[in-house]
């Protein structure tokens, strides 16, 4: 099974996230099937590639609360990525 999930990288303290898609069983920072945007915490940054993203969901990937909230941050919700 699939997860989005959030890679961490960055200095120390200065910790940003890329939001990735991974196996399940995999660590947290392992290597990503795909990257498919980018979150830095600090100044509330967010990008997402929206084409990606919903490949993958349509593809049952189980989404993460965290990705979610980012992208409704960014004005996109649930039910408009997958045109229901």
């Amino acid at each position: 099974m699939m997860k989005l999930r959030l890679k961490r990288f960055g200095k120390k303290f200065e910790a940003s996230y890329r939001i990735v898609a991974v196996n399940s069983t995999s660590r947290r920072d392992g290597r990503p099937l795909a990257e498919l945007g980018f979150y830095n915490p600090r100044t509330k940054e967010t990008q997402l590639d929206v084409p990606a993203i919903v490949l993958r969901i349509n593809k049952a990937l189980n989404l993460l609360t965290q990705c979610v909230a980012s992208s409704k941050k960014q004005k996109y919700s649930i039910s408009l990525l997958l045109n229901f």
